[in-house]
């Protein structure tokens, strides 16, 4: 069973996008952390800075002070170097993209996120990888819709802001592959494609579908739901559940977790039991 972290050293990497969004929540954040822990701050200007920052890291365990992408590009960045199943991560969501946090259960203000970074345990996810070995950590979308909005944020700067957009869009070039632009991605409309749970096919070319998700459950299986095409009556969804996952179709793009990619002619999800650790609020 995971213990307390009080003791641990800390790296804390704080996302550049993170201190122009609320300076705050950031210096909050890292107050609570350096009168808890040992805590080595690092404040990374770009990309490249931010990789080597982690690849740094030694025994200090990271927490990724920042949004969503930030997190993604963290578990990236260690799948890509195979060091992911050693080593733990934290995080302090601060930034206007928080929905994949908060759907992982991280808490939703600095302070409270701070002190679960200290007093919190390591809970182990599953993870879905791709066939270009991009990850995906809470959802899968295709056609691309939109990012929700995490339903509560630190007090800062509203997710629209357009030079907060721009930043972002360059931070997540280099997560995956062939990233396409929130504003180039068409209206979502009906797809023709094929699903292939395990080998099994859901739904066929020959059947319009308005969706399909697909989401990283527990015990080494995805959960995929597809939306067909509804004519008339509301058309109800086909459920399945797998290993693997693979799409085919004529140029679709998807979104996963904060980024879109594509357009592909096919891709292959596959999930890793086990794969990351998150450090999350203990249980009384």
């Amino acid at each position: 069973m995971a213990t307390s972290a009080t003791s641990d050293q800390l790296l804390v990497i704080i996302d550049p996008t993170a201190r122009q969004a609320d300076g705050e929540a950031v210096r909050i954040a890292k107050d609570v952390l350096s009168a808890g822990a040992a805590a080595k701050v690092c404040l990374p200007e770009g990309p490249e800075e931010f990789a080597r920052a982690l690849g740094r890291r030694g025994s200090r365990r990271p927490v990724v002070v920042g949004d969503d992408r930030a997190l993604v590009r963290a578990v990236t960045l260690l799948h890509r170097q195979r060091e992911l199943a050693g080593c733990a991560l934290s995080m302090v969501p601060v930034g206007g993209t928080l929905a994949l946090a908060e759907s992982l259960g991280v808490p939703m203000g600095a302070v409270a996120a701070a002190r679960a970074v200290l007093d919190g345990a390591e809970r182990r996810l599953d993870l879905l990888v791709d066939d270009s070995d991009g990850v995906v950590l809470g959802a899968l979308g295709i056609p691309p819709a939109p990012v929700r909005a995490a339903a509560a944020e630190p007090v800062g700067v509203p997710a629209g802001r357009p030079r907060l957009r721009t930043r972002y869009r360059s931070l997540v070039r280099t997560l995956a592959p062939r990233p396409t632009r929130l504003s180039a991605v068409p209206a979502p409309g009906p797809a023709r494609l094929r699903v292939e749970v395990d080998g099994v096919t859901v739904v066929d070319l020959d059947q319009p579908v308005e969706a399909v998700s697909v989401t990283p459950g527990t015990g080494g299986t995805a959960s995929v739901e597809v939306l067909p095409l509804s004519v008339g009556a509301a058309a109800a969804p086909l459920l399945a559940a797998g290993r693997t996952v693979t799409v085919v179709g004529a140029d679709f793009r998807y979104r996963a977790d904060a980024a879109v990619s594509g357009p592909v002619r096919r891709r292959t999800w596959r999930v890793v039991e086990g794969a990351w650790g998150l450090t999350l609020p203990g249980h009384d």
